[in-house]
Parts: structure tokens; C-alpha cells; sequence
């Protein structure tokens, strides 16, 4: 299976809240493919939907500072941030989000709770 055809599985697994299910799919498209930064993302994610939120921003911030303009996990790293009350740290994200891609309709929605 491609590494595209994994991913895609391994979003919909995530999605359906297969935590397990994706995470190990993830974990193989990045024994083939370490810098595969959406799967890296991905795994963002999934720590922090299963509680391990520092875990999270550890991994999303990681993403954010090699890939600064992956506006998907600059927007992941603001939600966790906001999540845990870190909320000037969470709103310097959503500047930079809407100033990368203004009409992020997620992005526009949260700004709205920072000053």
C-alpha cells in the first residue's frame, strides 16, 4: 500500500476515533518515511486525544518550528495551547494562521477569544 493510501486510512481511523488503529498506521509510514510531517501531525493529535497533552504540544510544536508555514498544526498547537489556559501563547498562533491564510474559517472563529 502506498504511503498516501496508509495515511488516508490512517486519517479516517483517527477520525473514527480508532486511536490504536491509526496510530500504529502512522507509526509505519514513519518507520518508512521520518519526515512524513502530516503523519507526524497526526500523531500530534492523537496524544491529545488520548491525555497526553504535554506529550501533544511537545509534537505539534515540533512540527510548527521545522514547518512553520503547516498551518494545520500551528492551528492543533493553538487549540491544545488555548485548552490548557496558555491563551497569549494560543492567540500568537492564531495571528500567524490567519496571517499565512486569512480566511482559515477555525482560525477566524477563535481569534475572536484573544485581545
Amino acid at each position: 500500500m502506498s504511503v498516501d493510501a496508509l495515511y488516508e486510512q490512517g486519517f479516517t481511523f483517527r477520525c473514527a476515533g480508532r486511536y490504536g488503529e491509526a496510530r500504529a498506521i502512522f507509526q509505519q509510514i514513519l518507520a518508512q518515511s521520518p519526515d512524513h510531517t502530516d503523519s507526524q501531525w497526526q500523531m500530534g493529535l492523537i496524544q491529545g486525544f488520548e491525555g497526553d497533552f504535554e506529550g501533544s504540544l511537545k509534537t505539534l510544536a515540533g512540527i510548527v518550528a521545522e514547518k512553520p508555514n503547516h498551518t494545520d498544526a500551528r492551528y492543533d498547537l493553538a487549540m491544545t495551547m488555548m485548552m490548557l489556559g496558555m491563551v497569549d501563547e494560543a492567540c500568537s498562533h492564531f495571528r500567524e494562521v490567519l496571517s499565512q491564510e486569512p480566511a482559515h474559517e477555525k482560525a477566524n472563529q477563535q481569534i475572536v477569544y484573544c485581545q
